[in-house]
């Protein structure tokens, strides 16, 4: 909390260095309820990866579920676009692609455009239960969020977008 105008100055220290002072802890204190609450969200995030990965198969470990909708969506459809799309070693991978290749829900087939390489597709049972997953992770999501107002959603989002920059 900050000085207020009416308090005397602190002896031997200027009532404006006495007011920074005060918003420096008050900063200080606000990062570190934000690193608080941030550490709560990842903790919640590592959970809800972990419930849908089993909705997509009782024995898929969460980053697995990650390969799988990366694989899924479109967004990586090689070991290599896995690798930078994750930031993950190429033996986790390689483990989680064949793991997912096991359960059939990946098959790697040949790329169209360059017939020497091998692209991974998600296979139809796949689809079906990363939107599953999906749509369970949406509702509970949206049951949350729909208790807010749109004009809060909107600021959460642009502090958000500019947190993300």
């Amino acid at each position: 909390m900050s000085a207020s105008s009416d308090e005397p100055a602190r002896t031997g220290e200027p009532a404006a260095a006495s007011a920074g002072a005060d918003d420096r802890v008050d900063l200080d204190q606000a990062v570190t309820r934000v690193e608080h609450e941030l550490g709560r969200l990842f903790a919640r995030i590592r959970v809800s990866w972990r419930e849908a990965a089993t909705t997509v198969h009782p024995d898929l470990q969460p980053l697995g579920y990650q390969v799988l909708t990366s694989i899924a969506t479109g967004k990586a459809t090689s070991a290599g676009a896995i690798i930078e799309r994750l930031q993950t070693d190429k033996s986790a991978v390689s483990r989680h692609v064949r793991q997912l290749e096991q359960l059939g829900l990946v098959e790697s087939v040949r790329d169209e455009d360059d017939r020497r390489a091998r692209v991974l597709v998600a296979t139809e049972l796949a689809q079906e239960r990363v939107a599953l997953a999906r749509s369970r992770y949406e509702a509970r999501l949206g049951e949350r969020l729909r208790k807010w107002s749109a004009e809060d959603l909107d600021h959460f989002a642009d502090l958000l977008a500019a947190f993300g920059d």
